[in-house]
């Protein structure tokens, strides 16, 4: 829960002022926005990788600069845009996320995440070695890694940063099923940028200046005509709602 948060970069410009925001466990929260509107912020502060200026942020009931850093960020599991893989074999990859997961684990995230759609076709399988440009797989492909990865690790919250802009239309739908696989029964916090990725969230945040300018479902949202609606309208004009 963010309580009364303010924030800023420099003491002459203040970033976010006064934000109040509570995620209830298991609920997905979207956090959608112009560029600049604070929302990769916001998971700067919870994963303290900045300190609050005032207010305070709690998880669990707990405020989180009452714990270590590296037992706070050990509840998250992150998919981010920039994909991030080792020059190992792709079975190495996935274990990354849990160096203690058996086989049967680590076969099970790939088939739940999608990444047993396409392991068979590459050259050895799982034993298939990323090199060190990992360019010998495609962004989708590595993107499913990753989210198998944070499956593997089985974190009570996530935060995802979707990244589907530069992979085809069928890799995309495969991206967001996996996605809605890896959210099921946690807490996450979805920094959107497609903003047809998230109508099903439980709740919509939209940022503007470092403030929730509104928060809603996207229907609600939408029925209200203000800045989401208005952010709706320009990413999807011309196509129907």
């Amino acid at each position: 829960m963010f309580d009364d948060v303010h924030f800023s970069y420099e003491p002459e410009k203040p970033l976010i002022t006064g934000l109040d925001l509570t995620a209830e466990p298991g609920q997905t929260v979207a956090i959608v926005g112009p560029t600049g509107a604070g929302k990769t912020t916001l998971v700067n502060l919870l994963l303290r990788f900045y300190e609050l200026d005032g207010g305070q942020i709690t998880l669990d009931g707990r405020d989180i600069t009452a714990l270590p850093r590296h037992e706070l960020r050990s509840k998250f599991g992150m998919v981010l845009q920039d994909t991030w893989l080792f020059g190992d074999t792709i079975w190495e990859n996935l274990r990354y996320g849990n160096p203690d997961a058996t086989d049967d684990q680590i076969l099970e995230a790939a088939r739940v995440t999608y990444v047993d759609r396409f392991v068979p076709s590459l050259p050895d399988g799982y034993d298939t070695v990323i090199n060190d440009e990992g360019d010998n797989i495609s962004a989708g492909q590595k993107q499913l890694l990753t989210i198998a990865r944070a499956f593997l690790a089985d974190p009570a919250i996530l935060i995802l940063d979707e990244a589907t802009s530069s992979v085809d239309t069928r890799t995309e739908v495969l991206i967001q099923e996996a996605m809605n696989a890896l959210r099921a029964d946690r807490t996450s916090f979805v920094i959107a940028h497609r903003l047809s990725t998230i109508r099903g969230a439980d709740t919509i945040v939209v940022m503007d200046g470092g403030r929730i300018a509104e928060q809603g479902s996207h229907e609600e949202l939408l029925a209200r005509a203000g800045p989401y609606a208005d952010l709706h309208a320009a990413q999807f004009a011309g196509q129907a709602t």
